[in-house]
């Protein structure tokens, strides 16, 4: 018999399965040899001058609140950074500074989301959309991608899932898991369907500096019409190492700033002091540390994905991010089964596909988050995995 609270949990909260997740740390720690090929936390540190940002900001006791949106200087530099990288015309009160994009999102929905309201969503995808969307009373829809295309986004797939409900598209690119980079023509589409059926757009760019040649990216905002209507996200953790500092933000028009500013103070008051102070260095300091870790996602991605063919595996070829979906059928098992039977004989942990909104999947995610000597020696326990799966199906 469950507690009184549980039996009473509003009707908002959507109960996700984390139990396969629970199961592989649990599988994972019972080994002292597992190399994780998971998550998405870069195995780099953050930048030593953004850290000593952060100790000076702790010294000169700058550990008070904040406004809800976030220090005015910070706010500023994600302007200008905005303006120069990628064309963007913000202004520091068109910006709302967020624990990490994860509140971004949760933050975004709140403000646009409407019970009934239907979501369009790139998918395989990040699933906190998903949570985010049941939470506001919405419905998630996904708008799905395929390996032949390099799970790249086709506009009709897009079109095909417009209703009369249909309030927000949600494009992710670089997408999360697929590293799928969708093509600036596409994106002068997406903007054209978005004026035609009078959507809300909600562009997730939290990977958009760690795109590899030919590969570009085009921010939907700066599109003629597409401000008025388009909330970015972007944030910290991925281009700086900084996961655990939780710091982000959305670029939107001054007047919706202006009316979710008090949800924002709600949900968290400010995001954390500290973190801002580091957030500041690491726009407005030297770009060697993330050069170099660019160049190191580079290298890694060349090498996984000769590795991959070479152990019979096939993938969408990724664009972008740190991930590569890798096409698990050729063992004859399911992504689930794959992962588990994986780690337990060999000790290389990686992520199913069912964890991206694709149930009974037949592709993993491999992130490149460890430095390639693992990587290399993950690939080789990989190739023999395969081949005594090859051997015992002949």
């Amino acid at each position: 018999m469950g507690s009184i609270l549980a039996e009473r949990t509003a009707s908002r909260i959507v109960e996700e399965d984390g139990s396969f997740r629970t199961k592989m740390l649990g599988i994972a720690a019972e080994r002292d040899d597992v190399i994780a090929l998971g998550r998405g936390d870069p195995d780099f540190h953050t930048p030593r001058h953004v850290v000593e940002a952060a100790k000076a900001a702790i010294d000169a006791n700058q550990h008070h609140y904040t406004g809800p949106t976030g220090l005015p200087p910070l706010r500023q530099a994600i302007a200008d950074n905005l303006k120069a990288d990628y064309g963007f015309d913000y202004t520091a009160d068109e910006i709302v500074v967020t624990a990490g994009v994860q509140e971004s999102i949760m933050l975004t929905m709140l403000a646009v989301c409407e019970p009934g309201d239907e979501v369009l969503i790139t998918s395989p995808r990040f699933t906190t959309y998903d949570t985010a969307v049941h939470l506001c009373g919405g419905v998630p829809v996904p708008v799905p991608t395929y390996q032949k295309d390099d799970f790249a986004l086709d506009v009709a797939e897009i079109e095909a899932r417009i209703t009369d409900r249909t309030r927000v598209f949600v494009l992710v690119s670089p997408n999360n898991p697929t590293g799928a980079v969708t093509p600036p023509d596409v994106i002068r589409q997406i903007a054209d369907l978005a004026l035609k059926h009078d959507l809300l757009i909600v562009a997730d760019e939290i990977y958009a500096k760690l795109i590899y040649p030919p590969h570009e990216h085009l921010s939907l905002a700066t599109l003629p019409g597409m401000k008025e209507r388009t909330i970015t996200l972007n944030g910290f953790s991925k281009t700086y190492a900084m996961t655990g500092w939780r710091i982000g933000y959305l670029a939107a028009p001054a007047d919706f700033v202006e009316k979710v500013t008090e949800t924002r103070h709600t949900l968290s008051i400010n995001s954390c002091t500290v973190s801002q102070h580091a957030a500041l260095a690491a726009l407005t300091g030297p770009e060697d540390d993330m050069q170099a870790m660019y160049d190191a996602y580079a290298e890694r991605r060349a090498y996984l994905m000769e590795a991959l063919t070479k152990a019979g595996l096939s993938y969408g070829a990724p664009g972008g991010a740190f991930y590569i979906y890798t096409n698990i059928s050729a063992s004859g098992m399911k992504a689930k089964a794959f992962c588990e039977t994986l780690l337990r004989e060999t000790g290389v942990m990686v992520f199913p596909g069912d964890m991206f909104g694709e149930p009974d999947s037949d592709f993993i995610r491999i992130s490149y988050l460890q430095p390639l000597p693992l990587i290399e020696e993950a690939m080789g326990r990989i190739e023999r995995f395969m081949a005594d799966r090859a051997g015992a199906a002949a």
